[in-house]
């Protein structure tokens, strides 16, 4: 497996993973290309401006996941990991009102928020639903630079060069250590395990060693598993509406404190295991669609669902040990890997069963594996949890991750605990290999019309109240 753990869970800025996080990140690398002088054009002079255009769903739903935000922060110099907001806001309303920008080892550019970051509506771009081009040129007006870039889902951008040569398998292996557990697919991972007897954390542990230290890779879970709680204690907290237009009010704060009154006062019900999971996920994503911090898992949209699963079994199910906190991490991100070398999690490119169905499909791997589950257990817990999903849209209201994105992570928090429960009850044994179903997921994403793909142009993004 090629995508590392720290890939698939980083901490980033809502509301959106490939709308927010991977213009930002786009908008760094396009200065990096220029620092280094990445094939410019012969002739021409230093780079004195900039434009930006924006297609496909980064253009249908930009402006709801704030992507024309995220690019001008990425040309200021800021990164999604690491991004203060008041010093975020700052610089926006200095590059508003100076219309230049000052990259650090570049000469000062041009760029006016105003005139040059265009919403293409009507130029799609060949290669993914979310792409994007960046252009400099010299103080004559001269092109000196083109790059176009694909935010392929979970923060993840690639050029339209690394992408063409991903899908044809001609691309060069990325430099770094040889893995010892390679799996590309269920059906490698369940192989190895076998061969091996190592769990499905065993492995990829021993993979994210090939690359740091043990104490570092450790270290790393740790703070992921902080930060996801950190992102659920800030949603239980906060109060108020959401913005975007849409008033969508936060419930997390009021389900939580009627939650924990109804359990000092004994009364209980059976499936309030199902609520304490929905307050959880929706903490999160309320964070998320208010543009907190949050950490992709895999990603923002879906950010909700394996901190949700995480913290339920740590605090009502009677407790989780820091080794089983990253061995339910490492076990949810083995899959995750799987998911996304074989299909997407991008819901521009599949629908939301790429997003929340493979979230869902990673909770129930790692609660399954915590609980004593085989590997061949895990991987029936992943399938069960994705199978439910196939098919699932992504129709946005307004473009913004709230509605139906919310509850949607909940519902998903839910049905992973149900799927690693079913997989518990059996041996691993089962009719369809996870493999089978993320190919199905591809192949539904590939049929799926446009409107569904987070363009926000059918489904519950159309059929609004009109009050």
């Amino acid at each position: 497996m090629s995508v590392s753990v720290f890939e698939l869970f980083k901490p980033g800025i809502g509301p959106s993973s490939s709308h927010t996080m991977g213009p930002m990140v786009a908008a760094r690398r396009f200065l990096d290309d220029l620092r280094g002088g990445a094939e410019r054009i012969p002739g021409a002079d230093a780079p004195a401006a900039i434009r930006a255009s924006l297609h496909g769903s980064l253009a249908f739903t930009g402006k709801g996941h704030a992507s024309d935000r995220a690019v001008m922060l990425g040309l200021l110099g800021f990164d999604p990991a690491t991004v203060d907001p008041d010093a975020a806001e700052a610089a926006l309303a200095r590059l508003h009102e100076t219309r230049r920008l000052h990259p650090e080892s570049l000469p000062e550019m041009a760029f006016d928020p105003a005139a040059d970051l265009v919403f293409d509506y009507d130029t799609v771009l060949p290669l993914h639903a979310n792409g994007m081009v960046l252009r400099a040129f010299d103080r004559r007006g001269a092109p000196a630079l083109t790059r176009t870039y694909y935010s392929v889902g979970g923060g993840f951008v690639l050029t339209d060069e690394e992408l063409q040569a991903e899908r044809e398998g001609t691309g060069r292996p990325a430099p770094g250590p040889t893995l010892p557990w390679p799996f590309a697919s269920a059906r490698e991972m369940l192989e190895m395990g076998r061969s091996s007897g190592l769990t499905i954390a065993a492995m990829t542990r021993a993979n994210e060693e090939a690359r740091a230290a043990r104490d570092e890779v450790d270290a790393r879970l740790d703070l992921i598993s902080e930060a996801m709680d950190d992102s659920i204690d800030r949603g239980l907290a906060q109060t108020g509406v959401l913005p975007g237009g849409l008033k969508v009010r936060r419930r997390a704060h009021d389900i939580h404190e009627k939650l924990e009154a109804e359990a000092f006062s004994n009364q209980k019900l059976p499936h309030s295991g199902n609520e304490w999971l929905s307050v959880y996920a929706m903490a999160v994503n309320e964070e998320n669609a208010a543009g907190g911090r949050i950490v992709t898992a895999p990603t923002n949209g879906a950010a909700g669902t394996v901190p949700a699963v995480l913290r339920y079994w740590r605090d009502q199910c009677g407790g989780l040990s820091e080794a089983g906190r990253r061995d339910f991490l490492l076990t949810a991100a083995a899959i995750g890997g799987i998911l996304k070398a074989n299909a997407s999690i991008s819901g521009a490119e599949v629908g939301c069963q790429g997003e929340v169905g493979s979230a869902a499909a990673m909770a129930a791997a790692g609660l399954c594996a915590v609980q004593g589950g085989t590997n061949e257990q895990i991987e029936n817990a992943a399938e069960i949890a994705l199978e439910h999903h196939l098919g699932m849209t992504c129709d946005p209201a307004a473009g913004l991750v709230q509605v139906p994105c919310i509850e949607r992570n909940a519902l998903g928090a839910i049905k992973a605990v149900s799927a690693a429960a079913l997989a518990l009850r059996g041996d691993g044994t089962h009719f369809m290999p996870l493999d089978n179903c993320i190919a199905v997921m591809l192949q539904t994403g590939r049929d799926m019309d446009a409107k569904y793909k987070e363009t926000s142009t059918g489904g519950i993004a159309v059929n609004l109240p009109e009050c």
